[in-house]
């Protein structure tokens, strides 16, 4: 068991063995300010409160029954309350002897797996992928990894927008006017111009939007010519996502799109009316506020001139046709029936969060008992902005497309790499740069707090010193050119570790702690934790590698015991940014 694993179990029981009733569950250990010593808990001063108890007399209660000698230095109670622990010096080598035989990496499986739904990228079939989907197939990729990689079951499902009003434009503009070379040489782009043209003609001419409104009746009615056409904009848009999702390295459990639960719209808004959580209005189908909650929290009101008035979520529209909110509701119920899964994570936009509050108080009271027992979670995010503040765009004011991103992403990268690398071969160069401009795109945009706003800068990214994947990236490599320097064979698993400078302790107590970074990202929703986690890593191995001599080292136990040190280092920066959906390389 790792050392902050066995001292938080530990003080669970002395709180239990003082407080038999006690909740034991909030009574965790974490990393703190290294002056007051390597792990720290505050719980037992909201667990004194909750029982009107002198906390640092309940602190000094439960000292008495605990024991952790076997890891710690002795436990001092601080402030208020507060419990510092040290670990012993035995501890700490201890557990890294383990990590460097293979034991572990510093992580454990989760004790109770969960099975978690992640819902997340969901580009519109017909359009290309743009610089805004980075956000979401980013951050839910790397959140699937994380909660892998932690032992839980993981679907993820790319909730595809496959189906709506705009597929009757589309469908007007292939029977009319679609040029068959340009749909074969770049179809996404043909299907966009389709779409253009016959939607600057519809608002135009309503006569023109009464032809696409037919077209689109005879699809949803499975009219054979349509739906043929429509299955084929899909194929070639698949193509399209494939080629993103497998340069990107992100894969999905299944891809089943809005069309997929079209069977069950209509069952879905009959029964939210025959339970009276849905009831007609001007023609129209909608969940209106139960009351339940204060005006200013309840999403189905809006405050107009000083009047809360009706905001209700739509599940039909008056001319009978179905929406988000309905497809939403289908979906879960499908995913419930399918998966039982403990949550549902969906990674959306922020923009949207009106709409996700809504959809989940329906839930509530659609499903009652499910929602008790599944847990939904909207994984919100900012926008990426340019130079200027505003979005991000072209210069023509378009917006960006993904692929011509990343393909801008591997030149920079190329350009870089050529410069500081010229004697490598220009195949290997080119694989390099793909590794590193990618890879600084996503980084870039999961080092932020996810829900604010960042500025899209290619120099920041791409830059070798400061928090980026090419700074990471070139300290795994770096860490791997001290192996390729070493004459004779390191057997890593037979070493013995001796921590006595400064550094080695600083860097060996860091590497303990990316388990309960990795568990911060999966109980939080927050991939840069993890970002931050190992470019602090990254900075503590420059420090002990500056400082401490490894190849030159005084003695052979020595040498191997800093070569040890440098291995785990490198195993973790490479778990970490693989977790993150980021490739390495051996060399730069």
């Amino acid at each position: 068991m790792l050392p902050h694993k066995k001292i938080e179990s530990t003080l669970q029981a002395a709180v239990r063995a003082v407080l038999a009733d006690a909740d034991v569950s909030a009574i965790l250990v974490r990393p703190c300010d290294p002056k007051f010593g390597d792990y720290q808990s505050n719980a037992l001063m909201s667990l004194a409160k909750t029982r009107k108890l002198n906390p640092r007399q309940l602190a000094t209660d439960v000292l008495t029954k605990l024991d952790v000698s076997a890891v710690c230095e002795k436990v001092e109670i601080a402030g208020a309350g507060f419990l510092n622990f040290r670990l012993k010096n035995t501890a700490l080598t201890q557990t890294l002897e383990a990590a460097a035989r293979g034991e572990h990496l510093f992580f454990d499986k989760a004790a109770q797996p969960k099975t978690v739904v992640i819902d997340f990228s969901s580009p519109n079939v017909a359009k290309p992928m743009h610089v805004g989907h980075i956000r979401s197939t980013g951050i839910g990729d790397a959140l699937q990894r994380t909660l892998r990689l932690l032992g839980h079951r993981v679907i993820s499902d790319n909730h595809i927008g496959d189906w709506g009003t705009q597929f009757g434009k589309l469908l007007l503009g292939w029977k009319q006017i679609l040029n068959r070379a340009d749909l074969e040489r770049d179809a996404i782009a043909e299907l966009e111009r389709l779409y253009k043209v016959i939607n600057a003609e519809c608002d135009a001419n309503p006569l023109r939007l009464e032809e696409a409104k037919s077209e689109l009746v005879k699809l949803q009615a499975g009219d054979a010519e349509n739906v043929a056409i429509w299955k084929e904009m899909i194929a070639l848009s698949q193509k399209q996502f494939d080629t993103i999702y497998g340069r990107l390295g992100v894969k999905f459990d299944f891809a089943l799109g809005e069309s997929f639960y079209n069977p069950w719209l209509g069952e879905v808004v009959a029964d939210l009316l025959t339970r009276g959580i849905a009831r007609e209005s001007e023609g129209a189908v909608g969940v209106f506020s139960d009351g339940t909650l204060p005006p200013k929290e309840d999403p189905f009101l809006v405050n107009r001139d000083g009047e809360w008035v009706a905001d209700p979520a739509l599940v039909r529209k008056s001319d009978g046709g179905f929406n988000y909110t309905t497809t939403d509701l289908a979906t879960i119920d499908y995913r419930l029936k399918t998966w039982s899964p403990d949550e549902i994570i969906y990674v959306v936009d922020d923009r949207q969060s009106g709409h996700f509050k809504k959809f989940f108080l329906i839930f509530g009271r659609w499903k009652p008992d499910a929602a008790k027992t599944t847990k939904l979670v909207h994984v919100g995010f900012g926008k990426i902005m340019g130079d200027d503040g505003k979005p991000f765009k072209t210069r023509s004011g378009d917006t960006v497309k993904l692929g011509e991103l990343l393909d801008e992403a591997e030149e920079r990268a190329y350009k870089i790499v050529s410069e500081k690398s010229a004697e490598l071969p220009e195949a290997q160069r080119k694989e390099i740069a793909r590794v590193i401009g990618l890879g600084a795109v996503k980084y870039a945009d999961l080092l932020p707090n996810r829900q604010s706003d960042y500025i899209f800068s290619w120099d920041k990214m791409l830059a070798l010193q400061g928090n980026t994947a090419p700074y990471l990236v070139y300290a795994y490599a770096r860490i791997k050119s001290i192996f390729r320097k070493q004459n004779s064979e390191f057997r890593i698993q037979n070493s013995e570790l001796k921590l006595a400078a400064p550094e080695e302790l600083t860097l060996a107590k860091h590497l303990l702690n990316f388990g309960l970074t990795l568990e911060a990202v999966a109980e939080e929703l927050r991939p840069n934790y993890l970002c931050n986690y190992l470019f602090e890593l990254a900075g503590k191995f420059t420090s002990f590698y500056e400082n401490c001599p490894v190849l030159k080292a005084e003695d052979e136990a020595t040498k191997n015991s800093r070569l040890a040190l440098c291995d785990l280092t490198a195993r973790v920066l490479k778990q970490g940014l693989e977790t993150l959906g980021i490739e390495t390389v051996e060399q730069m």
